[in-house]
């Protein structure tokens, strides 16, 4: 495919995207579908970064995977909304295509993206077996979603009946290499995370930087997907608000670092804007969250103890949590300061290092004299932090 062609390609997809993500509200107020349902347009992210990095790269699979993902997801969201009044014409094809289109934008970037990145290669040829079983799952899912028996699981009006199922024995088979493909899937993800394991450890230079973009937002998702998961463990009859709360929080999180952080790492990595920034936000992150932690908890200890303390005196008044509130604002400075200082002793060795080196170098240049000396030691400070091949100092001589 020239560039031409690859580009006019990519740009059209990115279209038909918009015009997906415009049809869905519009169909949501004719047809009184669901809300939520409007959550493809946060999809733009996949479809404009995909759709840049096919045009200016064509030979990489990744911007083909992310419009892949981004016009399957238009697709099912509007076949959703237009399947939700099944008395519409066509209304059983568009919940057929539903059916088996979740697993193809799910599923299909979530394998191939962890696989091919950054570059659009497979890190060995070993590798390619886990694309044919990744493949394999794909189709038997879809095979099996698409010709089984029984009510199509969309939210309707009405029970739409799957209008190519298999009855009988067939359709029994159908339904169990559907169960067989999603297993096969999730074998297949966890080969694909390992995959991002071993590049991310034998990759050296600009294309480490491309794959800890790409970690670090996979591994900031996984936080509140767990959240989400422990909290569905505990779920009953009898749910306390607070965790309601968290799992709205959890939720909106996973959505806005999937929708949104991932297609925006995957443009700052695969197009090199601002790459070598990644150790700078994963600093602030570790600095930030577990400052978060700490002034949480020591801002709900610190009111329990002071409403204990003084609950027999103030009769119920606010007193323990303006206290509180004081004290917490007071930690904030000293307690960003050491967090800091032990973040990057214990992961950004490096830059303590550096910074211990020139905090002595500044000690040292107060009490030196000898310029032959001074000169040594900046040639020394400078091949140890900056690590240079080649250092050259030049002094003004005296007129």
């Amino acid at each position: 495919m020239s560039a031409r062609a690859a580009r006019l390609l990519a740009w059209s997809l990115f279209g038909l995207f918009v015009v997906l993500a415009a049809a869905t509200p519009v169909l949501v107020a004719i047809r009184n579908g669901h809300a939520s349902d409007s959550l493809v347009a946060l999809g733009i992210g996949f479809a404009f970064v995909g759709a840049l990095v096919a045009s200016r790269q064509p030979a990489n699979a990744v911007g083909w995977l992310l419009l892949t993902a981004a016009v399957a997801l238009g697709l099912d969201t509007c076949t959703t909304v237009y399947a939700s009044r099944s008395s519409s014409p066509g209304a059983q094809w568009a919940g057929w295509l539903n059916s088996w289109l979740l697993f193809v934008w799910l599923y299909v970037p979530a394998l191939f993206l962890v696989l091919v990145f950054p570059a659009g290669r497979l890190l060995s040829r070993r590798w390619r077996t886990v694309v044919w079983l990744g493949m394999g799952a794909v189709t038997a899912d879809i095979v099996g979603t698409a010709f089984a028996p029984g009510v199509l699981e969309i939210p309707a009006d009405q029970p739409i009946r799957n209008p190519l199922g298999i009855a009988g024995p067939v359709g029994d088979a159908l339904s169990w290499l559907s169960g067989a493909g999603e297993l096969l899937a999730a074998g297949t993800l966890v080969l694909g995370g390992l995959s991002v394991f071993l590049r991310l450890r034998r990759a050296h230079g600009r294309e480490r930087q491309q794959v800890t973009w790409f970690a670090y937002i996979c591994i900031m998702a996984l936080v509140p997907f767990v959240v989400l998961a422990l909290v569905s463990l505990v779920v009953g009859d009898d749910v306390a608000p607070w965790l309601n709360v968290v799992q709205v929080i959890a939720w909106w999180s996973l959505v806005a670092l999937l929708l949104i952080g991932l297609p925006a790492a995957i443009g700052i990595a695969i197009l090199r804007h601002r790459l070598y920034d990644i150790d700078i936000v994963i600093n602030r992150t570790l600095v930030y969250a577990t400052l978060t932690l700490t002034l949480g908890t020591a801002y709900l200890g610190s009111v329990l103890l002071l409403q204990l303390a003084l609950d027999p005196l103030t009769q119920g008044s606010d007193l323990a949590v303006a206290m509180s509130t004081l004290a917490v604002a007071a930690l904030f400075r000293p307690a960003r300061r050491r967090i800091q200082l032990l973040v990057d002793r214990r992961f950004f060795r490096r830059k303590y290092d550096a910074a211990r080196t020139l905090q002595a170098f500044g000690s040292r240049l107060r009490d030196q004299l000898d310029v032959d000396a001074l000169g040594n030691d900046l040639s020394d400070v400078v091949r140890e932090t900056v690590q240079p091949t080649h250092v050259t100092l030049w002094l003004r001589g005296s007129r």
